[in-house]
């Protein structure tokens, strides 16, 4: 298999240098109601890992990796089978997670500097904008007013420009990566501020120095006379995003096993995979330490399927039994392993077949803290019964995918629509749609489209008829 040439997701992880000409008003979040006890606002950790498989961590089945952090926060908490993010790709999703709406609402539907074009296509890509506009709401705009402290470290990659950065959108502690983004010796963290940078020498392993910041935020926010207030802490770290870059003492047990497996896994992938997971148990502990467990809800999840094809580098990991990876609109680019963790009040052991999206998390937080969200049309709905063991399931959900581009994982623009077990794909290049029914073909090998002609056109009126409520941009015509 060729290695696939895309210069520029080069840029994947570096801060975007397209240009809004304009910076929109903010419109203002919802209103706080009056103060509750600080036990009805627990701190929020959400952990965000890059392009993470679903099939990557031991308590997902996988036999290679070593993830005991992540394993344990499984046992200890809930495990989702069928979460979601809301696009195949990074920018997309995080905007999704920050305002509790479809990306497509802002046209930003592709990876920040994801430009690919196909000559073989009848279609362009479609015109879209590379960044989230600074009149958004986001989660920690909302939750700030709530008397949060709110703390972001990592990837950001919704945009650079005046009013995007993650320091003018609600985070009072903000460590952004900056300089080469994809390289885990040579990097910089901007700190509040673009004067202020970190410069990496070739020292510091990337993961490592983002756990240092989120534990830096957690022990000084869970000191005594900063406890009064609850946090919010968005660690969106990097790993496991290509270059597949390991420390170098994490490396041996992965070579020693490799053949054990028939080279089936990638042992870089591996290591890269136990310092994230290392990080995890660090942030965990942190939590422990400053006795806030108890009132602590822990998110871990990924922004999108995992890399299946080379670039940059060996293939990563796979997805397989699911369709495809990241980048494609079947279930390996979009379905992401997910655990929730809150000592006391979410029972351990759980396994739950709800599906839902990252774009759910907003409303989740909302019913969590019994706060109203911004007063704009969302497309958020809380899994909080679920989370809670109050509910098993919810009813059947509308969910959408939207992907009018080509993405370097050689993904075709198009979209998805998910209700219930059934889920129709639609090629945006000729119109053409298949119907799976993901309870019975987990890997949509066998197209029901003959089968259910009525299903499929009912399903694919409905989501074309979503796509013109919320003025999708779609891929152009040659």
């Amino acid at each position: 298999m060729k290695t696939l040439l895309a210069p520029v997701f080069l840029f994947c992880i570096a801060i975007s240098a397209l240009a809004q000409t304009t910076a929109p008003q903010k419109h203002s979040a919802a209103r706080p109601s009056a103060a509750r006890p600080s036990a009805a606002r627990p701190n929020i950790v959400y952990i965000l890992a890059d392009d993470l498989g679903y099939f990557d961590l031991g308590c997902y089945g996988n036999p290679f990796n070593e993830t005991p952090h992540l394993d344990s926060l499984a046992r200890h908490g809930l495990r989702f089978t069928q979460a979601y993010s809301a696009s195949p790709v990074c920018s997309p999703s995080r905007a999704a997670i920050m305002t509790g709406r479809h990306p497509a609402r802002y046209g930003l539907t592709n990876f920040i500097a994801g430009n690919r074009t196909n000559d073989a296509s009848p279609v362009q890509p479609a015109p879209w904008n590379p960044f989230l506009p600074s009149s958004a709401t986001t989660l920690a705009e909302w939750l700030k007013p709530q008397g949060y402290t709110t703390g972001m470290v990592g990837k950001w990659h919704l945009g650079n420009k005046e009013g995007m950065s993650p320091w003018e959108q609600g985070f009072d502690y903000s460590r952004m990566i900056g300089r080469n983004g994809l390289d885990y010796y040579n990097y910089s963290i901007f700190e509040d501020s673009y004067q202020k940078e970190f410069k990496d020498d070739g020292t510091k392993y990337l993961t490592d120095k983002l756990t240092d910041y989120a534990v830096e935020f957690v022990e000084k926010n869970g000191e005594k006379e900063n406890s009064k207030n609850p946090f919010f802490l968005y660690l969106s770290y990097s790993a496991p995003h290509v270059f597949i870059v390991p420390r170098g003492d994490k490396l041996s047990k992965y070579f020693w096993k490799y053949e054990k497996f028939d080279g089936k896994y990638n042992p870089n992938y591996g290591a890269m995979m136990e310092s994230l997971d290392d990080g995890v148990g660090r942030v965990m502990a942190a939590l422990r330490e400053q006795g806030l467990l108890e009132n602590t809800l822990v998110i871990f999840t990924s922004d999108n399927g995992g890399v299946g094809l080379p670039e940059l580098g060996p293939i990563p990991t796979s997805m397989e039994p699911l369709r495809k990876w990241k980048g494609h609109v079947y279930e390996g680019g979009i379905r992401v392993p997910a655990i929730a963790f809150w000592k006391g009040r979410i029972a351990p052991g759980g396994v739950s077949d709800q599906y839902f999206s990252n774009v759910d998390y907003f409303a989740t937080f909302s019913e969590l803290l019994n706060q109203s969200m911004p007063e704009v049309e969302m497309d958020s709905r809380s899994v909080l019964p679920v989370l809670l063991g109050t509910k098993k399931s919810l009813p059947d959900q509308p969910t959408y995918w939207h992907y009018p581009h080509f993405s370097n994982q050689l993904g075709m623009p198009a979209g998805a629509y998910r209700l219930g077990d059934y889920k129709l794909t639609e090629s945006y290049e000729d119109g053409s749609a298949e119907l799976y029914n993901l309870k019975d073909d987990l890997g949509e090998s066998n197209d029901l489209s003959a089968q259910l002609p009525n299903k499929k056109r009912e399903m694919l009126a409905q989501f074309r008829d979503w796509r013109r409520k919320v003025n999708a941009n779609m891929p152009v015509k040659k």
